[in-house]
């Protein structure tokens, strides 16, 4: 069997096309419900008679046992024709054979004497084109049903449409809150479709069940995939767990409380053994202390007295004795706080990878930056004033008077009467510094 969703290519055919499965891949098309054969891989006696009943699953979550009368060779995955609770014939996926059929027999609590529905044959290519262009067919009757339904104006919801492998029978599932009078609807819809039709009515779950999805936790619906029986669930679940009453969080896609809540509830109730019930204060010499909160599965349990924000640990031990002594009157003088342990926080370990596949520190353009600040021209002083750039001549620059000649610095040679700077050509001097600017050959301008 593949699907569209698991790269097998435009809708369920007989072999998948993409992932090669057989019908087990990890998708909500190929698995809904599905089993693993562990009996497969192991020798059978020799005179051992395979168990003649075979499971057969169908679209959704319906499967249903019938006998291999003709001892035909078949695997999971494998499409058959089979009998069909009325007139022609059906087409599903075999979902079991073998010894795990006579085991699932007694779980659903059905006695093999009570199979009496028959495998026809295995699919022909006339079989196959014949059930795909049924299936086809599904979408567009089921918005017309919903168009139909509208306009008689009653109150359901038809949520899917499964076609019969031969074309000739359509059953469509629909919610309702209450009892559906469709006599009319059934009339109009055989008119319209000339076919036999058959309405049947299902919960929120089964309807969730059937269409799938992606629950809150990111993967695929429980009911749709692997969950066969749906139990009772209820807000004290939620309690019992501490969880927040938020119906936002608590409902899952069908509306009802997530069936998930009642996987670790056991634990839970294990843990909630040891916590004292109905202990909501405890008097000391310093006053009341309420209950705030606690923690199931480390036994503690945090009071704090009114008007103060600190929350003081106990263990269920040490709330046991003091609500104790309060019934017999006495007022402990120090609540005895748990002193808690420190965590710890472990340092990283830090191992040297070699970078093989080209992949660059996140931060790396940070550090560029960093080091282009750094490498300016004028540092900025603590009051954010730049500070001025250094020059070679330390002489103030006063503006002087025609023909007055320059202080002679010691160690310049005094020829020609004429003075001469000592300045260096520095490449960076820009014109309106003190000194001036001077060409590459060292001549003032």
């Amino acid at each position: 069997m593949g699907c569209s969703s698991c790269s097998s290519g435009g809708g369920c055919g007989s072999t998948p096309a993409g992932c090669q499965n057989h019908g087990t891949c990890g998708t909500s098309g190929c698995n809904k419900l599905n089993v693993y054969d562990w009996l497969a891989d192991m020798d059978m006696p020799t005179n051992y008679k395979p168990f003649d009943i075979v499971e057969v699953r169908f679209k959704g979550s319906r499967k249903e046992f019938y006998i291999n009368h003709e001892n035909l060779y078949l695997e999971m995955g494998e499409m058959v024709a089979v009998e069909p609770n009325t007139g022609g014939y059906d087409i599903g996926h075999v979902s079991m054979t073998g010894e795990l059929v006579r085991l699932q027999l007694k779980k659903n609590r059905v006695t093999a004497e009570s199979v009496t529905k028959k495998i026809y044959r295995k699919v022909t290519d006339a079989d196959i084109k014949k059930w795909q262009a049924a299936k086809d067919l599904e979408w567009e009757t089921m918005h017309r049903a919903r168009k139909l339904a509208l306009d008689l104006g009653l109150s359901m919801k038809i949520s899917d449409v499964d076609y019969q492998g031969d074309k000739s029978k359509a059953t469509f599932y629909y919610t309702a809150d209450g009892r559906v009078d469709f006599r009319e609807l059934i009339k109009r819809m055989a008119e319209s479709f000339r076919i036999r039709i058959e309405m049947r009515q299902i919960g929120m779950r089964q309807e969730a069940s059937r269409l799938g999805g992606i629950g809150s936790c990111g993967r695929e619906l429980c009911c749709s995939t692997w969950l066969t029986d749906f139990k009772t669930v209820s807000t004290s679940a939620a309690r019992y767990q501490n969880l927040s009453l938020n119906t936002l969080k608590l409902a899952g896609q069908c509306g009802k409380l997530k069936c998930c809540l009642n996987y670790e509830l056991d634990s839970y109730m294990d843990a909630l053994k040891d916590i004292p019930n109905n202990i909501e204060r405890i008097e000391t010499l310093r006053g009341v202390a309420f209950l705030q909160k606690t923690d199931i599965f480390k036994k503690l349990m945090w009071f704090s007295y009114p008007g103060e924000e600190n929350w003081i640990p106990l263990t269920t031990d040490r709330v046991k004795e003091i609500n104790q002594l309060n019934k017999e009157g006495v007022k402990p003088e120090e609540i005895g706080a748990v002193v808690l342990e420190e965590v710890v926080e472990e340092k990283p370990v830090s191992y040297d990878y070699e970078n093989v596949v080209g992949q660059d520190s996140l931060t790396r353009l940070d550090d560029r930056n960093k080091k282009k600040r750094r490498g300016g021209k004028g540092k900025r002083k603590p009051d954010g004033n730049r500070a001025a750039p250094r020059t070679e001549n330390k002489t103030e620059n006063k503006p002087r008077a025609a023909g007055q000649v320059a202080p002679k610095k010691d160690g310049a040679p005094d020829t020609d009467g004429k003075p001469k700077s000592k300045r260096r050509f520095r490449g960076n001097n820009r014109k309106g510094k003190p000194g001036g600017s001077q060409q590459p050959g060292g001549a003032p301008n």
